[in-house]
């Protein structure tokens, strides 16, 4: 990790830097929101063409390469029968160079899957890294690594007044869903 405040670097580079940590938060920014209102298009600016994902939860673990399976992941991920919230905080950024970066994210989510008639709530670490390919920064890899996870089972559908994903969400087809994807070791 470089402190943000090196003895030697220039005005011009410490504005710099602290620019393009800015674009980062915002990139990261984006990705909640969109994840939570299922904009999948808009989403595909925030990832690296290769971006790959390794995620370790409780009721699932997974991996994931290329933008077309982590997108896909999302569509179906944020379907119009569930609630997303999805909370990041406490950025820890560090520019490693012109056009790399590592970040932490703090996360606090809130998962209604009516669906599968579960309730989840926890907290994880986001661990990234990120690439600025033609002037924009893009995610190209996530860790997500729980901190902890509830899931409760939902006996009686709450009184939910307004559902964004309700209304914008992919309608996936009738039936049982999978289970959530748990891959082994």
């Amino acid at each position: 990790m470089q402190p943000l405040n090196r003895e030697g670097d220039d005005l011009a580079a410490k504005v710099e830097r602290l620019l393009d940590i800015e674009e980062i938060k915002r990139l990261k920014y984006r990705y909640f929101r969109c994840f939570d209102t299922a904009d999948v298009e808009a989403m595909r600016d925030v990832f690296h063409p290769d971006v790959t994902l390794s995620v370790v939860g409780g009721v699932y673990k997974f991996k994931l390469e290329g933008r077309a399976a982590y997108l896909d992941m999302v569509r179906d991920g944020a379907h119009a029968e569930m609630i997303t919230q999805h909370h990041g905080h406490h950025p820890e950024i560090d520019i490693l160079s012109s056009t790399e970066a590592r970040g932490i994210w703090y996360l606090q989510d809130n998962v209604w899957e009516f669906r599968r008639k579960m309730h989840i709530t926890g907290t994880a670490f986001y661990r990234e890294r990120y690439l600025k390919v033609d002037g924009r920064w893009t995610i190209r890899e996530i860790e997500f690594e729980r901190v902890h996870e509830i899931v409760d089972p939902i006996d009686s559908p709450p009184n939910v007044t307004v559902n964004y994903l309700e209304k914008h969400g992919h309608r996936l087809p009738p039936g049982e869903l999978e289970p959530f994807q748990k891959d082994e070791d």
